[in-house]
């Protein structure tokens, strides 16, 4: 069972075209319960259920509408369950699973799955694996009060007969290679393609373009992406461990992005580790970004939103791991 809480502030918020506050706030609780059991055929099954709830406060959304005390989500519950089953078999060296999840909040919904196997070599130093998922979900299209259409509802509580909805669906695939060159070091190789379709830009999200004229964000309706990425870990003794990855990323709107992150586990004692890390990622923008008042009325689509512009961004800490004999 594992909660948090995590607070941020920012003056970027999309809802209001790429200005004004993003303070927000999330409190989030997750129950994990497994079952492990082998057949009659000496598989070992694992049964996963994960029940997962998060109360918070959305950003900037009592923008949607600043004539009223406070908009549709501007504090909501998200609830999201998982149920996964996978089956790994020694004698034939490979494993499948399946997973189902749900999500809900205010205005979206969602509901998805994966189906994965992977297979191990005899001297069990090779691994190849493969998943593939997708996700089907439901916006509740709820618009700035400016550009809502005469008797449009807020979709606010007790305003949201006549609501429009819309779709977006998801699909993806992983293919990952993992090897183990020799007794310390160990590599994964992974390509991730996936497509997404249907609306893919937020409904009240507003663009203010060069002559002040006020519209709702507009994005393609498809969006391909491809990322890449190696992971390498490095046995150094009994006490360290290293660990790296990269990640490239590109997609048919424009974007780049580059993700390093480096983690160091020193056991202090058998009962102690401390883990430092670094997490470093620099992304281009999408071809369709541009601040408040810089899109242009000819331009077939456009956006505000920051978390799709170019940044650069770098995270470090520090865990402690401890470990409790009962």
């Amino acid at each position: 069972m594992v909660s948090s809480y995590y607070n941020q502030n920012g003056n970027h918020s999309p809802i209001t075209g790429g200005v004004g506050t993003e303070k927000l706030y999330d409190i989030a609780n997750s129950l994990d319960i497994k079952l492990s059991f082998i057949d009659f055929r000496k598989r070992q099954h694992s049964i996963s259920l994960d029940g997962s709830v998060d109360f918070y406060s959305s950003a900037s959304s009592d923008k949607i509408d600043p004539r009223s005390v406070s908009s549709a989500s501007m504090k909501d519950t998200h609830f999201y369950p998982s149920l996964s089953w996978s089956i790994k078999n020694d004698a034939k060296r490979n494993s499948i699973g399946a997973s189902l999840a749900l999500s809900t909040e205010y205005d979206y919904k969602s509901i998805g799955g994966n189906l994965n196997f992977s297979k191990t070599s005899k001297d069990k130093n090779t691994e190849v694996s493969a998943k593939i998922g997708a996700f089907f979900d439901k916006w509740t299209v709820i618009l700035p009060y400016e550009l809502r259409p005469v008797g449009y509802p807020s979709g606010a509580e007790g305003d949201n007969e006549g609501l429009d909805y819309k779709r977006r669906n998801s699909y993806s695939l992983t293919l990952a290679l993992s090897q183990v060159v020799n007794k310390r070091l160990q590599l994964t190789l992974a390509a991730e393609p996936s497509m997404q379709e249907g609306l893919l830009s937020t409904p009240f999200h507003r663009v203010y373009f060069t002559d002040g004229t006020l519209k709702v964000e507009k994005l393609p309706g498809q969006r391909l992406k491809l990322p890449t990425s190696i992971r390498a870990n490095y046995f150094l003794g009994d006490r360290i461990i290293f660990r790296s990855f990269y990640r490239y990323y590109l997609d048919d709107w424009g974007m780049k992005a580059h993700t390093v992150s480096l983690e160091t586990t020193y056991k202090v004692t058998s009962f102690l580790s401390i883990t430092p890390h670094y997490r470093f990622n620099s992304q281009s923008k999408v071809d369709f970004f541009a601040p408040i008042n810089a899109h242009k009325l000819t331009e077939k689509y456009y956006t505000s939103d920051f978390d799709i512009s170019d940044f650069n961004s770098a995270f470090w800490g520090a865990g402690i791991i401890i470990v409790l004999m009962v």
